[in-house]
């Protein structure tokens, strides 16, 4: 996988930080290479809500999360939403499926500010692992978080002593 990420902050961001409260970030990625090919992917824009407690979910960092995709100029359209652009990313590596979950092995790469591509990660770049659904669940009877929670706790135990994938409120 390769992929570029943009990354958003309302125009009152500095409103809600001096509120004691962080702002609400909006994302937009774009895959630029999957399978080995280059493609011309849409973007698509989703935004990270606030971690639920860690009482309620002691094991796993969940988050309620929305997703759109975006034909066309994304940028252009966050910034028709009430955004400014905030910081830019590559991330290269692998990306692997299981059930319902998505699991992204990956490194950041830094952009060039002269041309604005991406700058090959340096061979002691730390990896970055990150397991999440494939897509936004609703927590009902037919699909409850607690199996989700329980698919990600799965890959967690087969990765025991290799990775630490405990949970991280990012």
């Amino acid at each position: 996988m390769h992929s570029r990420e943009v990354v958003f902050e309302p125009l009152d961001a500095q409103l809600h930080r001096d509120q004691g409260q962080e702002p609400t970030m909006l994302r937009a990625r774009k895959e630029l290479i999957v399978n080995g090919k280059n493609v011309d992917a849409p973007w698509h824009l989703y935004s990270y809500l606030k971690p639920e407690s860690v009482r309620v979910h002691p094991e796993a960092t969940v988050r309620p999360w929305a997703t759109v995709q975006v034909e066309g100029d994304a940028i252009g359209f966050a910034a028709a939403l009430g955004y400014s652009r905030r910081s830019q990313i590559y991330k290269r590596g692998y990306c692997f499926r299981k059930g319902s979950l998505i699991i992204l092995m990956f490194q950041q790469e830094q952009v060039d500010p002269k041309n604005q591509q991406p700058i090959p990660a340096h061979a002691d770049t730390l990896w970055e692992v990150e397991v999440k659904t494939a897509e936004p669940i609703r927590n009902t009877p037919e699909t409850p978080l607690s199996a989700a929670i329980e698919e990600v706790l799965e890959i967690q135990l087969l990765m025991k002593g290799l990775l630490d994938l405990r949970r991280q409120d990012v």
